[in-house]
């Protein structure tokens, strides 16, 4: 299986939660792909993630998954050549719209899973993975508030805005249409609310709309196979916005009321322990050399 991750190095946390989940629900080699870039913009400095990092889950993969693979990959250099200016300044990071440049990138397979770092793995996800998706550019889930609000005029009846936290993508249908190289020059000349999101529902022409349960956005169900703790809204006793990632585990247990992940959320700990232990050694290790 190919899986892609997007981000700089804030999202090493959800990185490792998410890989972690992936390991415990499929038995299959999985070779990952993660986009990441160093960049000052506005005062703000997006650190890489960083090479110890990667190592260390180079060795949780090969001990975990023999024959595993993680390929960490810059993208400065597309992104500075083709920088999404109208959307510097929303809320959403230069990260969320990396996974744009993918197309240019000889070392992306032609068809590949996209994950959100905070999208976690709950049941085998092969079915979801192995299904056919030669005809369209990419296969997801309806967005579970943006399907409401995102709908096109000539079929306004029709639900068709899918979440992009959770992507199959066909790149060689996407290489051929060209659908990155023309939503990477909407997020260059015109601010969207989801930059990348938004661009690719407007111009993908061949999009396969799957079931629920393999984005499951708001909460858990019985047939979850992929949970993806994206922004969601309460209106009792008030109307208030809830922002829970998973590596904010607390949060999880307090607010969202779900001890659904605690084994996954005991191993991650332990796994994350286990990093800064290692990073520890091996700085001490070389100050004494």
């Amino acid at each position: 299986m190919n899986i892609l991750y997007c981000g700089d190095k804030k999202m090493e946390r959800g990185l490792l939660m998410s890989i972690t989940s992936l390991l415990d629900n499929s038995t299959d080699i999985l070779n990952i792909y993660v986009l990441t870039l160093d960049l000052t913009m506005a005062g703000k400095h997006y650190k890489p993630v960083s090479d110890t990092f990667i190592a260390y889950l180079e060795e949780l993969l090969e001990r975990e998954r023999c024959g595993s693979t993680i390929t960490k990959i810059d993208v400065s250099s597309f992104f500075n050549r083709e920088k999404p200016e109208a959307n510097l300044g929303t809320r959403f990071t230069p990260c969320c719209m990396l996974r744009l440049y993918a197309d240019e990138l000889s070392e992306i397979p032609d068809k590949i899973l996209y994950l959100d770092t905070d999208v976690l793995a709950k049941k085998d996800f092969s079915e979801f993975y192995n299904q056919s998706i030669e005809a369209y550019e990419f296969a997801g889930v309806l967005d579970y508030y943006g399907k409401h609000f995102f709908r096109k005029k000539n079929n306004f009846l029709r639900y068709d805005y899918v979440n992009s936290g959770v992507l199959l993508l066909n790149m060689a249908k996407i290489r051929e249409t060209g659908l990155f190289k023309a939503s990477r020059q909407r997020c260059i000349s015109k601010q969207m609310l989801m930059p990348d999101q938004s661009s690719l529902n407007k111009l993908a022409r061949y999009k396969k709309k799957c079931e629920r349960k393999y984005n499951d956005q708001r909460r858990d169900h019985a047939d979850t196979v992929f949970r993806h703790f994206t922004t969601t809204f309460r209106v009792f006793p008030k109307f208030k916005q809830v922002t829970v990632k998973p590596w904010d585990i607390d949060k999880v247990h307090e607010i969202l009321k779900t001890h659904e992940y605690d084994n996954l959320f005991d191993r991650y700990e332990k796994l994350l322990a286990e990093y800064h232990n290692k990073k520890a050694n091996d700085y001490f290790s070389l100050k004494k050399g």
